[in-house]
């Protein structure tokens, strides 16, 4: 894991290689909208782009992980290596969570540090993005959309929750316990690298499955896991019903949860999917 401070801005910017045209991997801090900063990593992916125009062909896809995980994290990087086959690749760390600064809101705010790191795709040149979140930044990615209208060209979303409070596993029970006590906190800070917020919602952010109507026409793309631990299959079924006829809803055999749960055969079909869909 890179060892920087959270909150230093990194100063390179994106240069060619005058030899092969390629594009070197770039890292660097953004700000959000209100001033957190966000360490965010682009690379150019396997696609090799022409000097003037370093991506206008190909799709950049936008990584929003998991609650506890963080840019550096190998399921992470592991996510990034299989859709980098498809075109260039963002992640980023979400407030709170790795490098990054501010304290996690648990998927309410987090979509103003997926709202900058789309910017910022979208400024390198990429005719079309693709959001792919997984469990809390697959609600993140929902909700982006929904907000943001116009600013991706499709969204996927994997592992997500389509309503909030729920506490129906253990798992989520755990979560909760973290979240809310100050004892889990502190387990969240020094076992997991995440900086927890203290504070409750208020008001309530626009959950999930409300978000979905508002996405159309913007392809989506629902995935979930049938033996899921955090969220049983009502989840994937309201989003997918709330998303009518714009909406795809994959159920996955054997799958469990988010990015450790997500094999390389199943990212290359979202890869494939992305690349149709996209436009």
């Amino acid at each position: 894991m890179s060892s920087g401070p959270a909150g230093h801005v990194a100063r390179s910017t994106v240069r060619p290689n005058s030899e092969t045209g390629t594009w070197a991997p770039l890292r660097t801090f953004l700000p959000t909208a209100d001033g957190i900063t966000v360490d965010s990593v682009y690379e150019p992916g396997a696609v090799v782009y022409d000097a003037s125009a370093p991506s206008a062909r190909h799709p950049v896809f936008v990584v929003a992980h998991g609650f506890t995980g963080d840019v550096d994290r190998p399921h992470v990087r592991r996510v990034a290596s299989v859709l980098a086959r498809y075109g260039a690749v963002v992640t980023f760390s979400f407030r709170g969570h790795g490098r990054s600064g501010g304290h996690s809101t648990v998927g309410d705010r987090e979509v103003l540090d997926l709202a900058a790191v789309v910017d910022w795709a979208r400024s390198l040149g990429h005719a079309r993005v693709v959001t792919v979140g997984f469990s809390m930044g697959g609600s993140v990615v929902l909700r982006h959309a929904a907000l943001y209208e116009g600013t991706v060209d499709a969204v996927v979303s994997v592992s997500a929750p389509a309503r909030w409070y729920y506490r129906g596993t253990a798992p989520m029970r755990r979560l909760h316990w973290m979240v809310t006590r100050p004892e889990g906190r502190l387990v969240g800070r020094y076992g997991f690298r995440t900086r927890i917020h203290r504070r409750e919602w208020d008001p309530v952010p626009l959950s999930p499955v409300e978000a979905v109507p508002r996405i159309a026409p913007t392809p989506l793309l629902i995935v979930h896991g049938d033996r899921d631990g955090y969220f049983p299959l009502d989840h994937p079924r309201m989003l997918a019903e709330a998303a009518a006829d714009h909406g795809e809803l994959w159920l996955e055999h054997g799958m469990g949860h988010a990015e450790h749960a997500a094999d390389d055969a199943l990212l290359a079909r979202i890869g494939d999917w992305a690349v149709a869909r996209a436009g």
